[in-house]
């Protein structure tokens, strides 16, 4: 994708306006970088602070007033909350945003007549501090990740998004929060191998709520990475090997009689397998191109067992559950590992004439 020029008149309006710890000029120079813009031209006398973009490396170019392109630009001249899908619709179309409501507004492109484009939920214009606020809340509602599964999405996350509040205004990274997370699911491994059922569950709990919070902290502060995916891809393994090991550890030795050890090595297997299989599908999926594979991949790779595992053991049950992992993983993997061969493509067969 050819990129586009971007002019930025709306430096003195944005610098001063702070919304989930960045200015809303930052997160404009960050949104417009990753719609496809560059270079970005800030009309201004100084150069203004933005520390992200920055960060990110963005070519920014310093003007005293808008200047004359020999080729159509994206203009941004007023205070505006925007996400990156609208500035990219507006450049595709060559045209002008509207908000939901009908009302223009200040992002358009320098063609002359510019088509109408409708702003998703998110965007809005940023008059004061009641619209500041509201732009904030929008933003943190619109986060969101394929794998939520109910739990995440009633409890995990809005418990998590507490967390998350506090922690972009301090220095502290998602890989770190993904660090974090994934000790303290193991903590609650060595919990269960010693027999307190319930005291693991609860911190199981706890490291799916933190799981929630690197996610959030990556969108909001546009820190994501390949490294942070993979951090909390392998981190979540170690978690359930440690949670699968100690829960049938910890059944074996209150019972010695029980299978609970073999399931809890079954477990452990099936984990170890299935993201072997997850891996050799990410290495050779293209395009971020949505199959059956990635779909059953998010459906299970949730946080929902957490609260199953909870309740199991607040119940006395977790022999259930670890016969669920223990056979439900090779279920998984086998499903998988089988879609996978399935959505393969195949060479074309030679025919005995072309032979």
């Amino acid at each position: 994708m050819k990129k586009i020029p971007a002019i930025l008149d709306c430096v003195d309006e944005t610098s001063g306006v702070q919304i989930a710890g960045l200015s809303l000029l930052d997160r404009l120079i960050v949104t417009a970088h990753r719609a496809g813009c560059a270079p970005i031209y800030l009309i201004a006398k100084t150069k203004p602070s933005a520390p992200r973009a920055q960060a990110v490396g963005i070519d920014m170019t310093l003007a005293p007033e808008i200047p004359e392109l020999d080729e159509p630009a994206l203009l941004i001249n007023g205070a505006v909350f925007v996400e990156t899908p609208d500035l990219q619709r507006v450049i595709e179309e060559r045209g002008q945003l509207f908000s939901a409501d009908d009302v223009r507004l200040p992002v358009v492109m320098t063609t002359g007549a510019a088509a109408p484009v409708t702003a998703g939920k998110v965007t809005l214009s940023i008059t004061g501090a009641t619209s500041v606020r509201e732009a904030e809340r929008r933003l943190w509602r619109s986060l969101s990740s394929n794998s939520d599964g109910i739990v995440d999405r009633f409890l995990n996350r809005p418990l998590g998004r507490y967390l998350s509040k506090i922690l972009i205004h301090v220095p502290f990274s998602p890989n770190q929060v993904s660090i974090v997370s994934t000790l303290v699911g193991i903590l609650s491994g060595w919990f269960f191998a010693s027999g307190y059922f319930i005291s693991g569950a609860l911190l199981l709990q706890l490291s799916a709520i933190i799981d929630c919070v690197d996610g959030d902290l990556a969108r909001v502060l546009f820190k994501e990475s390949r490294l942070g995916k993979w951090l909390d891809l392998v981190g979540d393994q170690f978690v359930h090997i440690a949670v699968f090991a100690g829960i049938g550890f910890g059944l074996a030795r209150s019972d010695p009689g029980s299978p609970a050890l073999a399931l809890g090595i079954s477990a452990v297997l099936g984990v170890t397998i299935s993201f072997a299989v997850i891996v050799c599908f990410m290495q050779r999926r293209s395009g971020g191109k949505s199959s059956g594979l990635k779909k059953l991949i998010d459906a299970t790779t949730n946080r929902d067992f957490s609260l199953l595992v909870l309740v199991l053991a607040i119940a006395g049950k977790l022999d259930l559950f670890l016969w669920m992992a223990g056979i439900g993983l090779h279920l998984f993997w086998i499903i998988a590992l089988r879609s996978q061969w399935r959505d393969t493509p195949r060479a074309p067969a030679i025919s005995e004439k072309s032979a």
